[in-house]
């Protein structure tokens, strides 16, 4: 067993095309080191910070962790707040990200087989 602290783990620029209106930063949680089934971060979005639209090949988890976000598909939107588990299935087109008003931060779980595409 190993034993990680959340506050060692440097928060790092994820500067990616999926990312739009603001700043976005990540914790790794997860690196093939410590195990290879699941990518696992924390992301941090800035006020008004979010992703595009997107799928991913895997099942998605999202643990709300701080702040206030929108979670979204093509059927309905969601004001997330800290605690609330979020599901998105495979194949399923969504987005998410912090509102105007609030940074937002949540921890992310995918397989690591994951392909994201938008």
């Amino acid at each position: 067993m190993e034993v990680y602290k959340l506050s060692e783990i440097p928060k790092e620029p994820f500067n990616r095309p999926i990312f739009q209106g603001g700043t976005v930063q990540r914790q790794l949680l997860m690196t093939p080191e410590i195990g290879s089934s699941f990518n696992g971060a924390v992301v941090h979005f800035s006020k008004g910070a979010g992703t595009v639209p997107h799928t991913h090949t895997s099942d998605q988890i999202l643990i709300i962790a701080s702040g206030e976000g929108i979670v979204g598909d093509n059927d309905s939107e969601i004001v997330a707040k800290p605690g609330d588990i979020i599901f998105s299935p495979a194949g399923v087109k969504h987005w998410h990200g912090a509102t105007n008003g609030s940074d937002f931060s949540h921890i992310m779980i995918l397989a690591s087989t994951n392909k994201t595409e938008y």
